[in-house]
């Protein structure tokens, strides 16, 4: 039974309805109520939602971006990797005296998959027409959007970050303020296309052709062909049981398999009350190991030395769990033995399909490249890959990055029960844990367990806690030998969109940290 009850400061309330879109900005999410009112399912929904989201909250997302999703049809559940690769004629050389790859420019840029994700989803499962999911983002980018207040302070950074690229400055500055109309013409006559060719405009049209210029322009090795050889990838989620259902992620590239690692190993333990240093605690050293593991082994799948499955092997979990003291564990975290900037959207329909899904730029406007005369910003998921040459996720031609992007599906029994996901960075794969286990240990309710106060574990393994956590929980901490602070910046927990399922229709919850909106009929 989930409680009704909201026990943590926020003004929104859970949604309940028989059709729900949920996402991070309330005009993508009336795109997508419109397209299921038009006679669209979820996926349609979605669509029309991600969509619009490339129009009206660029400073996370693009037509320039990558995407994935999980989804169940009515009968299974699918997923999606429409993740890019890199070019195929680079170089890793091109990075020699490095420690990482530089964050602006070409060569941070890999082939966008987003769009490829939405004819994949589209001809598989979508009833609507493909141009019909176009219509509010081509409105939106005509005539103009009112920018929002979240979007409008991070799009302020901008300026400065972005001041050594000429067509980024052409087409976002100067930056908006909040309420103030932004138009994108050159987005919506891109969109248009798209829209036309189904997408053959982006990966082998003109499109294509604007994208090789520009790249050749600027000296860089990206090519039209890379654009023609991307696919999209239908792929079959990989999953863990947690006390009674069962968590789904898209598997590596993407970084879903250490929120399984980490349910894994606490499934062998009780569940204390999260607002307590004990059930914090707890979560945040089994993060800690899943997080080790993320960082020594996930990559394009075809260069990983260890399976999901080896990952998730149940006698090492068992171990973990059992290695876990009162006592914060020394740094870095045990091996498991084996043999930043996103916007997410769920939808779902009366017929009873769910879609979970997201797409990103990477960080921020992405790489800073934008191509003249299409507000097509490329994204900079490049800096994903490892410049050491003995890690499996080390750059290389036609390889796909390690990403940080993943959608979460729960089940029950093979049924569907919970789509949702933690948009921001390193923060999702806890995001997963904290979610999971607010839902299905202690039963709160989807915009509870979004409202609830989160910890995010660093990539040094140090812990920051979000404001609003119960007295004495640092100090708590502390004591137990974790490096912990308060952590005042609100992106770095990241923002949750969730739809439940229940015996009588949908639960949905959109996070406050957002400006997102969660709403059906």
């Amino acid at each position: 039974m989930i409680n009704p009850a909201q026990p943590y400061a926020s003004a929104r309330s859970p949604i309940c309805a028989d059709n729900l879109v949920a996402t991070s900005q309330p005009l993508a999410t009336q795109a997508g109520v419109d397209a299921l009112r038009s006679g669209g399912n979820a996926v349609d929904a979605a669509l029309a939602a991600a969509i619009t989201l490339t129009v009206v909250e660029p400073n996370n997302n693009g037509v320039g971006s990558d995407a994935f999703a999980i989804l169940w049809d009515g009968t299974k559940l699918e997923g999606l990797n429409a993740s890019g690769r890199a070019p195929a004629a680079a170089d890793l050389k091109t990075f020699a005296g490095m420690n990482q790859i530089p964050a602006l420019g070409w060569d941070a840029v890999t082939v966008p998959g987003a769009v490829s994700a939405w004819v994949a989803l589209s001809e598989r499962y979508g009833k609507l027409p493909f141009a019909d999911l176009f219509k509010a983002a081509i409105h939106y980018a005509d005539d103009g959007f009112q920018v929002g207040p979240k979007s409008a302070f991070y799009w302020q950074y901008a300026a400065k970050t972005y001041k050594d690229f000429p067509h980024f400055i052409e087409h976002f500055l100067p930056a908006p303020k909040a309420g103030e109309r932004f138009r994108r013409p050159d987005l919506a006559e891109t969109l248009r296309k798209i829209a036309a060719s189904r997408g053959a405009a982006f990966y082998t049209g003109e499109l294509a052709d604007a994208m090789d210029a520009a790249a050749r322009a600027a000296g860089a090795v990206f090519r039209k062909e890379d654009l023609a050889a991307h696919q999209a990838d239908w792929v079959t989620p990989v999953q863990q049981t947690y006390r009674g259902v069962e968590l789904h992620e898209i598997p590596p590239n993407g970084q879903g398999l250490a929120a399984l690692i980490a349910l894994g190993i606490l499934r062998h333990r009780e569940a204390p009350d999260p607002d307590t240093a004990e059930g914090m605690h707890l979560q945040i050293e089994a993060m800690k190991i899943a997080i080790r593991a993320a960082f020594d082994h996930f990559a394009d799948p075809r260069a990983m030395r260890c399976t999901p499955e080896e990952l998730l092997g149940e006698s090492s979990l068992r171990a973990a769990a059992a290695g876990i003291t009162d006592a914060a564990c020394t740094l870095p975290p045990r091996v498991l033995p084996v043999g930043q900037d996103t916007v997410y959207l769920t939808a779902a329909d009366k017929s009873g399909m769910m879609i979970s899904f997201i797409q990103s730029n990477y960080q921020g406007f992405g790489s800073g490249v934008v191509i003249p005369s299409t507000g097509i910003s490329m994204q900079n998921r490049g800096c994903g890959f490892s410049l050491d040459s003995d890690h499996p996720n080390v750059f290389a031609p036609g390889k796909r990055p390690f990403h940080t992007i993943i959608p979460g599906f729960v089940t029950a029994g093979g049924a569907p029960l919970l789509s949702f996901g933690v948009m921001g960075g390193h923060m999702q794969h806890q995001g997963h844990v904290q979610m999971v286990n607010r839902i299905f240990d202690h039963g709160q309710n989807p915009q509870a367990a979004s409202d609830a106060p989160r910890w995010h574990v660093y990539e040094d393994f140090s812990v920051g806690l979000e404001a609003g956590m119960p007295a004495g929980i640092l100090e708590q901490l502390v004591e137990r030998g974790h490096s912990v602070r308060m952590e005042p910046l609100e992106h770095v927990f990241g923002g949750a969109q969730l739809i439940l399922k229940t015996p009588h229709g949908y639960v949905a919850g959109s996070d406050h940290r957002k400006e997102g909106q969660a709403a059906g009929f």
